[in-house]
C-alpha cells in the first residue's frame, strides 16, 4: 500500500496537487534568488524554469487548468497594477504622447510585418495581417521591474502603460475582424453590436465600479473583505471586458484605472495587492509562459527558423523603431528610451490568444469534413500553420528575454539619476519629518495613521510615532485599552510597509506628555483626532491654544474623519491671506502635494488672488490635478458650503493670533464646522510660525530650515529645497 502511494506520489508528471503547489513555490522563491547573482532578472528565471519543468522538458508538471487559471489571473493582475499604480494627473497630460506612442508601435510593426509575411515567407493576406498585429500588440511584462525600482510614475512608464491599451486593443479588434472574415460574420451589425458593446463595458467599468467602490470602503474597514472586493471588481471587470467583444487584459487595465483614486499608493490595501500579485499571481503567469517554450522548434526543419527568426526579428526592430521615434519626438533620455522599449517588446498574452485563433482557423473546413463524411483524410489548410504556432513561442521567449533585460537596465539607469538629483534634500526631509500622532481612542487611530501615511514623504519609512497617554492614578484596565490603540496603530502602519515606533507615557497632563515626547523625539508634524460624532467642543480651541500651540512650533494637524480617506473626491484647501509670508507654509504645503500624489483626489485651492500665484508657481514646478478659486473674505465663510459636496474634504489653514495670516473671523470655523460640515471630513492646519517657543522647537540656525517667505528673494530656492525638485 505504501509502496503503490510512494509510486503514485512521485510519478512524472506529478499528480497530486500539494507537491505541485510545492514545487512552484520553491520555484518562485529560489529562481530570483539564484538568478539576482548573475545580474539576470527575475523573470527570466521564472520563465526559464517554467520551460525546465514543463511538458517540452523534464515534463515534471503538466501545463493543466490549475496552472492556466493562476497564469491568467497574473496575467490580468499586471494589467491591473498598471492602471492602480498609473499617476492618473500625468496620465491626462501625456494623453496624445501615449494615443501618438500607440498609434507608432501599432503600425510600424502592422506594415513590416505585413510585408515581410508577404514578400518573406510568402503567406496570404489574411494571414499576413493576422501575424502582424502579433508584433502589434504587447505584454507589460517586465511591469513588476519597473514597479521594483520605484519609477512607475515616470512619464516613459506612464506613455508606455497608455499606449499599450491602444496598440492591444487595436490588434485585437484586427484579431476579431480576420476571424469573422473567415467565418463570413463581418457586417454591418458586426460593428454596431461591438461598438455599443464596448461603450456600454466602459461606462459600467469607469463610471459604476468607482460607485460601487466608494460605498464599499465607506461601510466595510475589514482590510481582508477590502482585499477580495478589489480582487472581485478585478475578474468582474476583466468578464465584461470579454461579453463586451474586447480581450479580458483591456478590462483589467479600466478596473485599475477606476479604483485608482480609491486605493491610495500608500494605503495598506495598496501594499496587499503588491503584495499577493508580485508573490504569487504573476509568478504563476511567468511559469506558465515558460511551460509553452518548446526547445526541439530549433529542429523541426528550415521552414520553422526562418519563421522563427523572421517574427522575432521583425517584433523587436518595429517595437525599438517604434521607441526610438518616440524619444526623438518628445526629447526623452537614453533610459527612458530603454524603459519603453522593454515596456513594448515582450509578446506574451495578445500574442498567444492570436496565435491558437488563428491556429483553429482551418480555411478548407468544408472539404475537410467531406472528405471525413466518407472515411478520407484531408490535411486541413490552416490560417496560422504550424510553423507560426512554433514561432511563436519562439519568439515569445527572446522578446521577454530581450524586454526584461532592457527595462532593468532603463529602471536602474533612472531609479540612479533620480536618488543623484535627489539625494541630498532626499536624506535632510526624512531625518526631518517625525510625525507624531497623538490619540487614545481605537476606534479613530486607523483613520489618523492613514493620514499619517497620506501626508508623509515617500522615503520616510520608520519617521512616525504614536502616542497615548495614560494618568499616572489610572487603572491596570486603562493601560491594556491604551497598548490596544497602539498596537492597532503599529499593525496599521505595518500594512504599509512602514514602521511605526509606539509609545506609551505616563502623565496627569496631556498637553505636558504631548510636549514632552515632541522635544524627546525632535517632531516636525503633530497629528491630533477629533471624535466623529462630537466634532469641536467649545473649549477645545482655546485649550489647544494656551496649551500645544503656544509651547510647541511644530506643524499641528487636526483631523476630524467622518469617511475613509481613499473615498474622499476632493480635497478643498482654504488658506488665509498672506500665508505664504509663514515660516511654515511650505512645509504644510508640501504635505497637501503628497495627499495629491498618493491618493489623486483633486485640490482646490481657495485663497487670495496674491497667495494664489505663489500656489500657482509651485504647481508649475510640481503639476498636480488641482484647481484655484479666489476666497478672500472670512466675514463670509459660509459662502464656500455652496461649493462643499459629500464626499469632499476640508483643509483650513488657521493661524495664531497676531501673526501675518490671522483673521479675527477664525474663532468662528470651530461653529461652522460643526453647524453645517457635520457630514464632511475636515483638516486643521496650524503651520510652523515664527516667535513660538523659537528656543526649544524651531533651531532658525538650522541651514537646512528656509527663512521666511517674506525675506526670500527667490520663491524657487525655497521651493526647490522642500519640494526637492531637480
Amino acid at each position: 500500500m505504501i509502496y503503490l502511494l510512494q509510486k503514485t506520489l512521485f510519478t512524472l508528471p506529478l499528480k497530486n496537487p500539494v507537491l505541485i503547489f510545492s514545487v512552484i513555490l520553491f520555484i518562485i522563491l529560489f529562481a530570483p534568488i539564484l538568478l539576482n547573482k548573475l545580474k539576470i532578472p527575475h523573470l527570466i528565471g521564472l520563465i526559464i524554469a517554467g520551460a525546465i519543468i514543463g511538458p517540452n522538458g523534464f515534463h515534471i508538471m503538466d501545463r493543466d487548468s490549475s496552472i492556466i487559471l493562476f497564469g491568467n489571473a497574473g496575467l490580468l493582475y499586471i494589467m491591473f497594477l498598471a492602471g492602480l499604480e498609473i499617476d492618473l494627473a500625468d496620465f491626462k497630460k501625456n494623453s496624445y504622447k501615449s494615443l501618438l506612442f500607440g498609434l507608432l508601435t501599432f503600425s510600424i510593426p502592422m506594415t513590416l510585418g505585413t510585408l515581410s509575411s508577404l514578400y518573406i515567407l510568402g503567406f496570404g493576406i489574411l494571414t499576413s495581417i493576422l501575424l502582424a498585429s502579433m508584433y502589434a500588440s504587447h505584454t507589460l511584462l517586465a511591469y513588476p521591474l519597473i514597479s521594483k525600482f520605484g519609477i512607475t510614475k515616470n512619464r516613459a512608464v506612464n506613455l508606455t502603460v497608455g499606449g499599450t491599451v491602444i496598440t492591444d486593443t487595436l490588434a485585437l479588434l484586427v484579431l476579431a475582424v480576420i476571424a469573422g472574415m473567415t467565418t463570413g460574420t463581418v457586417d454591418s451589425y458586426f460593428w454596431y453590436r461591438l461598438i455599443i458593446s464596448v461603450l456600454v463595458f466602459g461606462a459600467v467599468v469607469l463610471l459604476g465600479f468607482p460607485i460601487l467602490a466608494r460605498w464599499f470602503f465607506k461601510n466595510f474597514n475589514d482590510s481582508i473583505s477590502q482585499y477580495i472586493f478589489v480582487l472581485a471588481m478585478l475578474f468582474l471587470g476583466a468578464f465584461f471586458a470579454e461579453v463586451a467583444g474586447v480581450e479580458a487584459i483591456i478590462g483589467a487595465f479600466l478596473v485599475g484605472l477606476a479604483l485608482n483614486k480609491l486605493i491610495p499608493h500608500t494605503s495598506p490595501l495598496m501594499n496587499r495587492i503588491e503584495f499577493v500579485g508580485n508573490a504569487l499571481f504573476i509568478p504563476f503567469f511567468l511559469i506558465g509562459v515558460g511551460m509553452l517554450i518548446d526547445y526541439r522548434v530549433f529542429f523541426r526543419g528550415y521552414e520553422t527558423l526562418l519563421v522563427a527568426t523572421v517574427m522575432v526579428v521583425i517584433a523587436t526592430f518595429s517595437k525599438y523603431a517604434a521607441a526610438y521615434l518616440t524619444q526623438k519626438i518628445y526629447n526623452f533620455n537614453l533610459a527612458e528610451r530603454l524603459v519603453i522599449f522593454g515596456l513594448s517588446n515582450a509578446q506574451a498574452a495578445a500574442t498567444l490568444a492570436a496565435v491558437l485563433v488563428g491556429y483553429n482557423i482551418i480555411l478548407n473546413k468544408s472539404e475537410v469534413e467531406a472528405a471525413a463524411a466518407v472515411g478520407q483524410i484531408v490535411e486541413p489548410v490552416r490560417l496560422l500553420n504550424d510553423s507560426v504556432l512554433n514561432g511563436t513561442i519562439l519568439m515569445i521567449l527572446v522578446t521577454c528575454t530581450i524586454a526584461s533585460f532592457a527595462a532593468q537596465k532603463g529602471a536602474q539607469m533612472l531609479a540612479l539619476s533620480e536618488l543623484d538629483a535627489n539625494q541630498e534634500n532626499e536624506d535632510e526631509i526624512s531625518q526631518e519629518e517625525k510625525i507624531l500622532i497623538a490619540t487614545h481612542q481605537e476606534n479613530q487611530v486607523e483613520e489618523l495613521v492613514q493620514l499619517a501615511l497620506l501626508i508623509k514623504s515617500n522615503k520616510n519609512k520608520s519617521g512616525l510615532h504614536a502616542l497615548t497617554v495614560v494618568d499616572e492614578g489610572s487603572n491596570e484596565l486603562n493601560d491594556k485599552i491604551a497598548k490596544k490603540v497602539l498596537e492597532k496603530a503599529v499593525l496599521t502602519a505595518s500594512g504599509a510597509d512602514v514602521r511605526l515606533n509606539d509609545i506609551l507615557r505616563y502623565d496627569v497632563n496631556v498637553v505636558n506628555a504631548i510636549t514632552g515626547t515632541i522635544k524627546e523625539k525632535k517632531v516636525s508634524d503633530l497629528i491630533l483626532g477629533l471624535n466623529s460624532n462630537k466634532g469641536i467642543s467649545k473649549n477645545f480651541l482655546g485649550n489647544l491654544a494656551e496649551g500645544i500651540l503656544d509651547k510647541n512650533n511644530v506643524t499641528i494637524f487636526i483631523y476630524k474623519p467622518q469617511q475613509p480617506l481613499s473615498t474622499i473626491k476632493r480635497h478643498l484647501v482654504i488658506i488665509p491671506d498672506k500665508a505664504e509670508k509663514e515660516l511654515g507654509f511650505l512645509f504644510w504645503l508640501k504635505k497637501i502635494w503628497n495627499i495629491s500624489k498618493n491618493s489623486g483626489a483633486k485640490i482646490v485651492f481657495y485663497s487670495s488672488q496674491n497667495t494664489l500665484e505663489y500656489l500657482k508657481q509651485i504647481n508649475e514646478k510640481m503639476p498636480i490635478n488641482c484647481e484655484f478659486e479666489v476666497f478672500d473674505d472670512w466675514d463670509d465663510f459660509l459662502i464656500l458650503s455652496r461649493h462643499v459636496k459629500p464626499d469632499d474634504n476640508l483643509i483650513i489653514q488657521l493661524s495664531r493670533p497676531h501673526k501675518p495670516s490671522y483673521q479675527s473671523n477664525m474663532n468662528k470655523i470651530p461653529h461652522y464646522l460643526n453647524k453645517y460640515f457635520t457630514q464632511n471630513n475636515f483638516l486643521l492646519v496650524y503651520p510652523i510660525q515664527i516667535g513660538v517657543d523659537a528656543d526649544d522647537n524651531l533651531n532658525l540656525k538650522n541651514p537646512s530650515m528656509p527663512e521666511s517667505i517674506e525675506r526670500l528673494d527667490d520663491l524657487g530656492k525655497a521651493i526647490a529645497k522642500i519640494f526637492k525638485f531637480k
